[in-house]
């Protein structure tokens, strides 16, 4: 998980074989840097509400309605695409969903894919020689570290 320029801000490792849509919750959940609250106290509740919501760009794989509701309850304003599907004619159309707190597109999903991209220059990181979750993780942080370091510090 990464915020808008790109500085990681949660990590999780997994096996190759899981899905992503089954860690996104513990992703949220390990989250470094604590979400602002609303200092504010304003007598308009949907003001309020909009002001506590952070945004969440996600792509087509996390499509559930499962996770999509434990996101929500968690506070955050989902981007994630529509899937299309073909109707008879075979012209494409949208998939109507009515879930209150989803927008139709998903527009800075590139950040995570860059991040990644960054990840990657780390040449022990490319190939996991590891055996050890916790040495890999130690690992990973680290780089982390040093992303954070050139893109705060040195920019």
């Amino acid at each position: 998980m990464t915020e808008k320029t790109g500085i990681p801000l949660s990590v999780v490792i997994s096996p190759a074989s899981t899905h992503d849509i089954k860690q996104v919750t513990e992703v949220v959940d390990k989250t470094i840097i604590k979400r602002p609250q609303s200092s504010s106290k304003s007598k308009n509740k949907r003001r309020r509400r909009q002001q506590q919501q952070q945004h969440l760009c996600l792509d087509k794989g996390y499509n559930s309605a499962e996770q999509e509701q434990e996101l929500i309850k968690r506070g955050y304003m989902l981007h994630i695409p529509i899937k299309k599907k073909k109707g008879e004619d075979g012209e494409e159309k949208m998939d109507e969903k009515d879930v209150p707190n989803r927008k139709k597109y998903s527009p800075k999903r590139w950040v995570v894919e860059r991040t990644n991209s960054w990840h990657n220059r780390f040449r022990k990181l490319f190939t996991r020689y590891e055996k050890k979750d916790d040495n890999y993780l130690g690992l990973i942080q680290l780089t982390c570290c040093i992303i954070i370091y050139r893109k705060i510090i040195l920019e």
